[in-house]
């Protein structure tokens, strides 16, 4: 039996560029920060809000206390959250074919694992269509140690009742391969969110999940 772990935000539906717009619109409502771009929050991509939040305020020089950065991700949270009111988040191309074979396949169990808080990503997988009822699911809320640390990862294995090894996890940020390996999976990676020249330390980078069939993801398992 194996696994195929996703993450969520940049590998099912592109919420990086509406994470971006929230965190952009609320640093400059509760801060005055103005000129903050999409890529000022690279550096916190996949390791939870509060990293996302501080990759862009450290290049901006601002720094920020305990209490304002709580007050920073909720604001933040109510923005995306009120976007998916009014937008539509299909998910990537690919996506869904890969996850109904996935899941109608008698040899591979499906997770989902993201930094994000419970409230977040339930609402990003419900507008995008994803079926994580079906799956297990664990979130940011799940866990203390966001990525590169290995937990989320880890908390899927183990309630899929599988070992690392026999595990494959999709993901689109630096931070998220050093996750998959120091959990002991091995990793594909999809330039959705950063350059592939990033995301090199994974077995195999793809440009699209179109790219990703399922005896794909057998063969990497099965070669370690």
């Amino acid at each position: 039996m194996y696994g195929l772990i996703f993450d969520v935000d940049g590998v099912l539906a592109d919420t990086e560029a509406m994470s971006s717009r929230a965190s952009v619109k609320m640093l400059e409502d509760l801060f005055g920060l103005n000129g903050v771009t999409r890529h000022d929050f690279d550096a916190g991509i996949g390791r939870g809000a509060e990293a996302y939040v501080r990759a862009a305020a450290d290049i901006h020089g601002l720094s920020l206390t305990d209490e304002q950065m709580m007050k920073a991700v909720q604001v933040r949270q109510d923005y995306f959250l009120k976007m998916l009111t009014e937008e539509s988040l299909p998910p990537f191309p690919g996506v869904m074919d890969l996850i109904n074979v996935a899941l109608a396949s008698d040899e591979v169990r499906v997770a989902i694992a993201t930094s994000s808080t419970r409230e977040k990503s339930e609402a990003t997988l419900k507008a995008a269509g994803i079926p994580y009822e079906s799956m297990v699911y664990v979130n940011g809320s799940d866990v203390k140690r966001k990525k590169p640390a290995p937990d989320l990862f880890l908390t899927a294995v183990e309630r899929m009742k599988l070992e690392p090894s026999d595990c494959v996890v999709i993901e689109d940020a630096p931070d998220g391969v050093a996750a998959a390996h120091a959990a002991g999976c091995r990793c594909v990676a999809v330039t959705n969110s950063v350059p592939a020249e990033k995301l090199a330390e994974a077995e195999l980078v793809v440009n699209s999940l179109r790219m990703l069939d399922l005896p794909t993801v057998i063969r990497l398992v099965a070669a370690g």
